[in-house]
């Protein structure tokens, strides 16, 4: 094993980490939950849950007491939306995603076409990506796998 994947391993295993527990703590159909929860279990912050709501990304029931619930479909949302964001997806095509899923099964090729988009920029990055991670590599094996952070 090399240094760099000695070094890289335990954020790897973090970042793995919180997008399993994505797939594992979404709640059972018909029950709700608080913002504190939702945060908690996509690992977005109450403040970001709630500029999504604000711009529309989401929309929030409100209990008899005026507090946000959200429910096993707002956890998917907040998920993909995340996933998305990864991808470096700015916030302007996620509204425009979000509108059009809004308007329905009419907008599906053009959602498609989004994805599809999305898709071959991912994988460009990916290579680049991977291009850089060789260079340092290489780099690391120069200094002999000495080379400290």
């Amino acid at each position: 094993m090399t240094a760099s994947v000695d070094v890289a391993t335990p954020l790897l295993d973090q970042a793995m980490a919180r997008l399993q527990a994505q797939e594992t703590t979404a709640p059972p159909e018909g029950s709700t939950l608080s913002i504190a929860e939702m945060a908690e279990r996509t690992g977005v912050s109450a403040h970001t849950l709630r500029y999504y709501e604000r711009i529309g990304l989401i929309r929030v029931a409100r209990d008899a007491s005026g507090y946000r619930v959200y429910n096993a479909a707002d956890f998917g949302r907040i998920v993909f939306l995340t996933r998305l964001r990864m991808t470096g997806m700015p916030i302007r095509d996620l509204q425009r995603y979000v509108a059009l899923a809004e308007q329905g099964d009419a907008t599906v090729p053009e959602r498609q076409a989004m994805m599809l988009a999305r898709r071959d920029a991912v994988k460009a990055q990916l290579a680049e990506l991977q291009f850089a991670l060789e260079t340092i590599e290489f780099k690391i094996a120069v200094y002999g796998g000495a080379c400290s952070a």
